[in-house]
């Protein structure tokens, strides 16, 4: 067994460095998103109304489904359910 840290569980189980990535900002987005539905008090029907998808679609954001969404997909959804996304790139430590 291994003692080795990780600054993100993604970069734990994740097989390359720019997967880790991907799915960190994937993360960010679905929880951002499944915060806004909780906030507004949406049900799903209107969630989905709202971000421009089925209501399928939104139970699977609301079950975590995250290899299900792409990147492109969830900065639409989010800007849809007026969000504003920012990307900041720093140098790798």
């Amino acid at each position: 067994m291994s003692n080795e840290r990780f600054s993100s569980v993604w970069d734990a189980i994740e097989d390359t460095p720019a997967e880790a990535e991907n799915m960190k900002l994937r993360s960010a987005l679905i929880m951002a998103l499944k915060e806004r539905i909780t906030r507004e008090g949406l049900s799903q029907s209107q969630a989905a109304k709202l971000f421009g998808v089925t209501q399928p679609r939104i139970s699977d954001l609301l079950r975590g489904k995250i290899n299900l969404f792409g990147l492109d997909t969830l900065v639409n959804m989010a800007v849809a359910a007026g969000l504003h996304v920012e990307l900041r790139v720093m140098e790798a430590a």
